[in-house]
């Protein structure tokens, strides 16, 4: 007789196993990533952005060679990922980058990390309740940062003067923008949901739609065309828009830094576009708000840049002071995309005065049928008029014989005329 083997399985190992992608440049990396991957990063002060497009693309666990918090400020990178349950280990040394090979299996246990070959690493475990001491214990630490942040915008007022306090050297583009008001998209923190919140502002004020890197794609995927794109020449190509959207644009705008290159456009000229040059040492996005600014925008909305000082703190990198002076700047013309549906309650259209006559009329005959004062006024009424008397009686010699209503509710026509005349001058008798 033969029995039934029965195979024995090996029970699965514990941690959070997954395929690692290995890139010391997290912008680069984020291209690569799929679900259930595990990405690894060299990112000191993991910021918000970063963090946001990491859970985007579902990864499973994050191991990072560097600190996720240093304790300079509170960036909100860590929260984001704890919030969304995946699972970091940081402090892993720059070894990380050659124990782990791209592609290869790992496997998360704790605060170890194995990869293959029997290659273990050790980091620190951040779980949701220490990622909220760490940040906590961070804001002891920003005022320092504040301090090196206000030398910074000094140095770069000092080198700004020209463009910030008179305009010098802003590019003139062919789209106009003077009175009008202007909608600059940033790919920020919740950008596409805050586009297609000032949609209808968007439809009835007709805006300078300006695209800022890849904000440029998301005004053409809400179905829009942007009038203005703004790049930069240092920007990787997995930052710069689509070629259509370039093409698509009446005006590009390419920010240099002073003393660069001029030939820094070429690559944007081999796909039949030819930017401005804009030379500034400005970030992209704050480049197209003096931009707007300096064409004499009505109103300034921006769409997905950073209101709170949490999220201005939390940019990971050199240009907080440009943000900080060019918002000084606009200040008075600028308005965060997250306010205007509450500011704007949208233009009074021909449909709804129609509307309010439609339902004004639809409650006087209401009263005038079903109230005893509206039966009055509409028996008044009746009797007042000689057109009511005349059709209740029919047409009658002894009246006006035209025009008047046929007893059937038709007007007269010419043969019933011809009687009333007829019987009219018979008995008014033979002209004397």
């Amino acid at each position: 007789m033969k029995f039934a083997s029965r195979t024995r399985q090996t029970p699965d190992l514990p941690g959070t196993s997954g395929t690692a992608r290995v890139d010391r440049r997290a912008r680069a990396l984020l291209a690569r990533l799929a679900p259930g991957d595990v990405a690894v990063i060299d990112l000191l002060d993991l910021d918000r952005a970063t963090a946001q497009a990491l859970v985007d693309s579902r990864v499973v666990a994050v191991l990072n060679a560097s600190s996720m918090i240093s304790g300079r400020y509170p960036n909100l990178g860590p929260q984001v990922l704890a919030d969304a349950g995946v699972l970091m280990v940081d402090q892993l040394g720059p070894t990380l980058f050659t124990s782990v090979k791209d592609g290869e299996k790992v496997r998360v246990d704790g605060e170890t990390v194995h990869a293959g070959e029997g290659r273990v690493l050790s980091g620190r475990l951040l779980g949701a309740d220490r990622v909220r001491e760490l940040t906590d214990d961070a804001r002891s630490g920003l005022s320092h940062q504040l301090e090196s942040f206000t030398h910074n915008s000094t140095e770069f007022l000092r080198r700004e003067q020209d463009l910030l306090l008179h305009g010098q050297g802003v590019p003139v583009p062919r789209t106009k923008i003077a009175d009008r008001p202007v909608v600059v998209v940033v790919p920020g923190r919740d950008y596409v949901e805050e586009l297609a919140a000032v949609r209808r502002f968007v439809a009835e004020q007709r805006p300078v739609l300006v695209g800022v890197d890849r904000g440029a794609d998301a005004i053409r995927s809400a179905r829009l065309r942007p009038d203005i794109v703004v790049v930069s020449a240092n920007a990787g190509d997995d930052e710069l828009p689509e070629p259509k959207t370039l093409k698509s644009a009446r005006d590009v705008i390419l920010r240099v830094d002073r003393g660069a290159n001029r030939n820094a456009g070429e690559r944007f000229t081999k796909l039949g576009v030819t930017p401005l040059l804009f030379e500034s040492t400005a970030t992209t996005e704050d480049a197209a708000l003096i931009l707007a600014d300096a064409q004499h925008a009505s109103v300034i909305v921006g769409v997905g840049m950073h209101a709170t000082l949490d999220e201005f703190l939390d940019r990971q990198r050199a240009g907080l002071a440009s943000t900080y002076l060019t918002r000084l700047k606009v200040g008075p013309r600028l308005v965060d995309a997250t306010a205007v549906p509450t500011l704007y309650s949208g233009r009074v259209r021909p449909r709804h005065l129609l509307a309010v006559v439609v339902a004004g009329a639809v409650a006087l005959a209401a009263a005038i049928g079903t109230t005893p004062v509206g039966q009055e006024w509409a028996d008044a009424l009746t009797a007042s008029s000689p057109t009511f008397s005349t059709s209740s009686r029919g047409c009658s010699s002894d009246l006006v014989p035209y025009p008047c209503r046929h007893p059937r509710g038709r007007l007269p026509g010419a043969r019933h005329r011809r009687r009333a005349r007829w019987g009219s001058a018979q008995r008014a008798g033979p002209r004397q």
